[in-house]
């Protein structure tokens, strides 16, 4: 057979439509993307242990050394979110953790823990004297100092703070002292003022006797 008659014989071979090519490479291009995502699935789910929980242990009350140690054997890690003081609470203790004991998490998930504090945190106190008691009162609340004495003095100026103790010594403007310290104030309670004015109303009925 000479190259003329495999020329012509190639030329008479029918070809294949292009639409049926078309499609072809579609499938092809579904199956491939199928294939594709169920792999990523499979990889996703081994990545994040898709089906596989881990349940939070209580730390609550424990030393935060044995709560680290607690929480990793429970396959979980924790994070220092937040210190606070307590004085009902052991120092050094855990007074809160989130998420809560009990709860179905995903293994390798934080749990945030707070710590009460070892030493108190201390406040800077601002003048406290000469002014009324109440001011006084809400300013020292508001700083966080729950530990407050009141005590009147004799004095004309009725409910004017003189003085402002801690330790029994005078406070003064800058002064930082922890935030679970006595605050002892001394007030004016007003009946100086009121005695007087009965002396004088008691010299003016003399003298009207007279």
């Amino acid at each position: 057979m000479d190259n003329s008659q495999l020329s012509s014989n190639k030329m008479l071979k029918p070809k294949k439509p292009a639409i049926v090519v078309v499609i072809i490479n579609i499938l092809v291009m579904i199956i491939l993307a199928f294939v594709l995502g169920w792999i990523a699935m499979v990889w996703l789910g081994y990545w994040t242990g898709h089906g596989k929980t881990a349940i939070v242990p209580s730390v609550k009350g424990l030393p935060y050394d044995q709560a680290l140690s607690t929480i990793a054997e429970a396959g979980m890690v924790c994070e220092l979110s937040d210190s606070v003081y307590d004085d009902r609470a052991k120092r050094g203790s855990v007074i809160e953790q989130n998420p809560r004991p009990g709860n179905e998490v995903k293994p390798g998930r934080t749990v945030y823990l707070t710590v009460n504090a070892f030493y108190p945190r201390m406040i800077t106190v601002p003048a406290l004297t000469d002014i009324s008691l109440r001011q006084a009162r809400s300013i020292l609340t508001g700083l966080g100092i729950k530990n407050i004495v009141e005590i009147p003095v004799e004095s004309e100026y009725r409910e004017l703070v003189l003085s402002a103790e801690y330790r029994g010594a005078p406070m003064r403007a800058g002064m930082r002292i922890p935030i679970d310290s006595k605050v002892t104030l001394r007030y004016g309670d007003g009946i100086v003022q009121e005695l007087d004015s009965i002396d004088a109303v008691d010299a003016n009925l003399d003298l009207l006797t007279e």
